[in-house]
C-alpha cells in the first residue's frame, strides 16, 4: 500500500532517486514501482513508457537549474548587470549539482544523449532568456547588436565551457577569473558602436 497518493511528481522523485542509487542501465520501472509500492502497471498511468520517464526526470531536474535563471531574466534594471549576473547563476548552479549530487550528475550525463528534445527545449528557454535580457539592453541603449536572438545563442555557446555538463570533468581545473575574463569580452563585443 502507497504511503501517499500517487502522483507523478511523487513517481519522479522516486524514479531520480532509484536512477542516482542503480544508475540508468541498472535501474528498472520495476524497481520504482517497488520503491513506490505500488503495480508496475500504476507507473504506465502516468509515463507511456521508460523512455518518457527518464525523459521527465532529466526535465525536472534542468527546471531545478532553469527557474532562478527565468527570474533573473525578467527582472528589470541594466541589462549588462542582468546578464552577467545570469550567467554567472547559471555557471554556480551546474557546478553546484555536479558537485552536491555527483552520482544524479553522473546519470544526467550517460540520459542527456537519449534526451535530446528535452535538452533542446532546456538550451533553447536558455537562450530565450539570454535574447530576452540582450533585447532589453538593446532598448536601454547599454547593448548595440542587430539581433538579440543570434547574439544570445553566440553568448551561451561562448560560456558553453564554464556550464555545460559536456565540460564538466573540466570544470576544476578552471581559474577563478578564467569566467570573469570570457564575460568581460562578451560584454564589451555587446556594447561596441556598430
Amino acid at each position: 500500500m502507497p504511503e501517499s497518493p500517487l502522483t507523478a511528481e511523487r513517481i519522479l522523485a522516486a524514479a531520480e532517486d532509484i536512477l542516482r542509487r542503480y544508475g540508468p542501465a541498472k535501474a528498472t520501472v520495476s524497481d520504482l514501482a517497488r520503491a513506490l509500492g505500488v503495480s508496475h502497471g500504476s507507473i504506465y498511468r502516468y509515463f507511456d513508457n521508460k523512455s518518457a520517464l527518464r525523459d521527465a526526470v532529466i526535465e525536472r531536474w534542468l527546471a531545478a537549474t532553469t527557474e532562478p535563471l527565468i527570474a533573473i531574466s525578467q527582472e528589470t534594471g541594466p541589462a549588462p548587470e542582468r546578464l552577467g549576473r545570469w550567467l554567472r547563476s547559471l555557471v554556480e548552479a551546474k557546478h553546484r549539482r555536479a558537485l552536491d549530487d555527483p552520482e544524479f550528475f553522473a546519470t544526467y550525463l550517460e540520459l542527456r544523449a537519449e534526451a535530446r528534445e528535452v535538452i533542446q527545449a532546456h538550451v533553447e528557454s536558455l537562450i530565450d532568456q539570454i535574447t530576452h535580457i540582450i533585447a532589453d539592453g538593446c532598448a536601454q541603449g547599454a547593448f548595440t547588436v542587430p539581433d538579440p536572438a543570434i547574439a544570445a545563442r553566440a553568448v551561451l555557446h561562448a560560456t558553453a565551457r564554464f556550464h555545460s555538463p559536456a565540460y564538466a570533468s573540466e570544470w576544476k581545473n578552471l581559474a577563478p577569473d578564467d569566467f570573469e575574463q570570457v564575460w568581460a569580452l562578451i560584454a564589451a563585443g555587446l556594447s561596441a558602436p556598430r
